[in-house]
């Protein structure tokens, strides 16, 4: 016994030794006291600006969840198909109890609830929905303590390269905010209703499942667009987000508030898809058959001869702009509208002719 404890004691010795030789003192003491906080300086004016629009538009951003009625309240998705619960963002459009969010977070959903950023969960009904501009109203009965409504901009002014924010819900993490730039304008996005949205905001501002229906901000806080879709292969934000601009939400939501519903302007054609026009070396809308009873019939507009082959009237100009794809034509008669006219060039083989023609709510038919 004695002899292991003179050899433990060697060992401890040499290894004191060691240590005082390599100028390395140890204790087992060492660390044991909290280190002395380092002070920083004042936040960034940058940093500074960041904080106080994230606490000033924070708290009119919403969790928005929607389930169809067979639908599990454990299962959580975006977009609310049947079977399958939503979960997505909204924010205050209004001081009489109006949310906006994406129509795809709560088409087919018949209970709707809104979380806020104090905890406290209402209980919602939809308005209305545009499926073309993949928009959607909310509406809350309770409006005591409702949170300021979201300040407005307009896209039109936007540039590339200007900063933007988005606050939301990404993978049910509320009350996120991430920020980026403006990456391209005048983008085209598809809808699930087979028709496509104009002037679309790209950005690089992280948007992830979640996001969908939350506001993207610039640096004033100001609304310029309502976070819809990504492009990425793993379904995470891959850099390349899109975003409905304001001008539009500015135009569609006050019409679902007050109708329940959005006109769908038109004139009545069915017109050839970009790839085809783009093979046959057309710039323009080609125009493949008229609706019957529709202002083109009525109008004389011709469309392909399907037994020669024979093109008919391709579009050109509407209300005295090029038209080089179908969304030019559909974004000319959108800032129109219903009711009104528009005046189109056609041109019909080395022909151009000029004509006014009706536009109606296309959705009614």
């Amino acid at each position: 016994m004695n002899r292991r404890f003179v050899l433990l004691a060697a060992i401890v010795a040499g290894v004191l030794v060691a240590l005082t030789v390599s100028n390395v003192r140890y204790s087992p003491w060492t660390n044991t006291v909290a280190r002395t906080v380092d002070q920083r300086g004042p936040l960034s004016e940058g940093e500074r600006a960041n904080i106080e629009l994230f606490e000033r538009v924070s708290p009119s951003v919403v969790q928005v969840a929607a389930r169809s009625a067979a639908a599990s309240p454990f299962a959580e998705d975006e977009g609310a198909e049947a079977g399958a619960a939503a979960s997505g963002t909204g924010f205050v459009w209004d001081n009489n109890g109006h949310l906006v969010t994406n129509n795809h977070v709560v088409q087919n959903g018949r209970e709707v609830a809104v979380r806020f950023a104090s905890g406290a969960v209402a209980q919602a009904e939809v308005v209305g929905v545009a499926p073309n501009y993949d928009l959607a109203v909310l509406r809350i009965r309770n409006t005591r303590q409702l949170p300021s409504p979201v300040a407005l901009g307009s896209s039109s002014e936007l540039k590339v390269g200007q900063s933007a924010f988005a606050i939301g819900n990404p993978f049910g993490l509320d009350q996120s905010l991430t920020s980026g730039i403006i990456s391209a304008l005048k983008r085209r996005l598809p809808t699930s209703s087979g028709r496509e949205i104009a002037n679309v905001i790209q950005t690089d501002t992280a948007i992830n499942p979640g996001n969908s229906g939350g506001p993207l901000l610039d640096s004033a806080g100001r609304l310029i667009g309502v976070n819809t879709a990504i492009i990425s292969p793993s379904g995470s934000s891959a850099g390349i987000g899109f975003a409905i601009p304001v001008d539009i939400v500015n135009r569609v939501v006050p019409e679902l508030i007050k109708n329940g519903r959005v006109p769908t302007p038109g004139i009545g054609i069915v017109a050839a898809s970009e790839a085809v026009s783009t093979r046959l070396g057309i710039e323009g809308v080609i125009i493949v058959r008229t609706a019957p009873g529709s202002p083109a019939e009525r109008a004389g507009i011709r469309g392909v001869d399907f037994n020669s082959g024979a093109l008919g009237d391709v579009i050109v100009q509407a209300d005295g702009k090029p038209v080089h794809r179908l969304s030019d034509l559909t974004d000319q008669i959108e800032q129109i509208g219903a009711g009104k006219s528009i005046r189109i060039s056609l041109k019909r083989g080395s022909q151009t002719r000029d004509i006014d023609i009706n536009i109606v709510d296309i959705g009614r038919s």
